[in-house]
């Protein structure tokens, strides 16, 4: 329960400003807002018993049947269609949000504070979140983030809130922003709802309540990016920090699994080398061993679930290689040489397997 605008007469979304509409604004927005069904029913119905017998269905100076061409049955008849319309656009017109969450207001495990536009859409950019992302908010609050997510960046997201008050609120204000149809938000627990097709998630929690999220968190999809508001991830080593005036946020990606001894192909034409490597989040190191020869990775990298590393071959020559994780499996290039070439060199083909190694903590 977090980060937001606080819905008492203004709504902020990534420094776009929205009105509640009233007025001429009312009148001109009508058949574009969200209609009040049952009052619009009681309207008409109200309407409808006024006028039936006064103007619509008998003329008040003859008693008959309207009669369109006497003066008086037109005058009434017109009184009685303008009263209506007036009734049914005061129902139909939305109403001034009455619930307003109060900053700091105590949720199940958080408070709800606000989190600075500037901040939402810095982590969001760190992220890289495009339309084809599914961004996920834990502890959703009033929407804002998931709302920016879709408004801004074009991704479908939903949010993830324990107070049904701000779940509903939120819904609110996704239908005020124009982005209903691209966000939603569960009225849930972040513990017990799956989350895990997201391809971004977004947090404003605690230090405790990410770490016992972030084992659910690293068996997500490898590449999958994750950001915080304050509050980091423990000894898991952010990718990048940001700053936004005096805010804070962090945002990591999630490696895959690459601890443990592989065995490679298509980087000694005499048969497979042994790949052994050492990992703590996106942080590996490790050797390669040809034969009876081993040595040690250069500038080994992992983002992701892409494999970075150099060495030295046989012939004494620098080699890099990129290459992508895919479970027990890994697939690659043996990238280069660069510069002018007489001949485009061919290109040479890694694979490899697990033989052995333990999952990521």
């Amino acid at each position: 329960m977090k980060s937001g605008f606080v819905d008492h007469g203004q709504l902020s979304i990534g420094g776009r400003e929205m009105h509640p509409i009233s007025g001429r604004a009312a009148r001109s927005q009508l058949l574009n807002s969200s209609p009040n069904w049952p009052a619009i029913t009681s309207c008409v119905v109200s309407w409808f018993r006024l006028c039936s017998h006064a103007a619509i269905l008998h003329c008040p100076m003859t008693k008959a049947p309207l009669n369109l061409k006497h003066p008086a049955c037109v005058l009434v008849h017109a009184m009685c269609v303008t009263l209506g319309l007036g009734l049914l656009q005061g129902c139909a017109t939305p109403q001034t949000e009455t619930y307003v969450p109060r900053l700091g207001q105590v949720g199940k495990d958080v408070m709800w504070l606000p989190t600075r536009d500037e901040l939402v859409t810095r982590l969001l950019k760190a992220a890289e979140v495009t339309p084809t992302d599914k961004v996920v908010d834990l502890g959703a609050g009033d929407g804002k983030i998931a709302i920016a997510a879709a408004l801004q960046f074009g991704a479908r997201a939903w949010g993830i809130e324990y107070d049904k008050n701000l779940t509903a609120l939120a819904r609110r204000n996704a239908q005020r922003a124009g982005v209903a149809d691209r966000v939603h938000f569960i009225h849930g627990d972040i513990y017990t709802e799956d989350f895990s097709s997201a391809t971004v998630v977004v947090m404003y929690l605690l230090e405790e309540i990410n770490a016992q999220l972030r084992p659910t968190i690293l068996a997500m999809r490898p590449g999958t990016r994750v950001l915080s508001n304050t509050f980091s991830m423990g000894d898991w080593e952010p990718d990048q920090v940001i700053q936004a005036n005096t805010s804070t946020g962090y945002f990591w990606t999630v490696p895959a699994a690459v601890n443990g001894v592989w065995s490679i192909t298509g980087l000694d034409s005499r048969g497979p080398v042994t790949l052994r490597l050492a990992q703590r989040f996106q942080r590996i190191g490790g050797s390669l061993t040809f034969g009876s020869e081993a040595q040690t990775l250069l500038g080994a990298r992992l983002q992701g679930a892409d494999l970075y590393f150099s060495f030295v071959n046989t012939d004494g020559e620098l080699k890099a290689v990129s290459a992508k994780v895919e479970g027990a499996r890994l697939a690659g290039v043996v990238v280069g040489p660069y510069g002018m070439l007489e001949s485009e060199p061919p290109v040479i083909k890694i694979a490899g397997e697990r033989q052995s190694g333990m999952p990521l903590p």
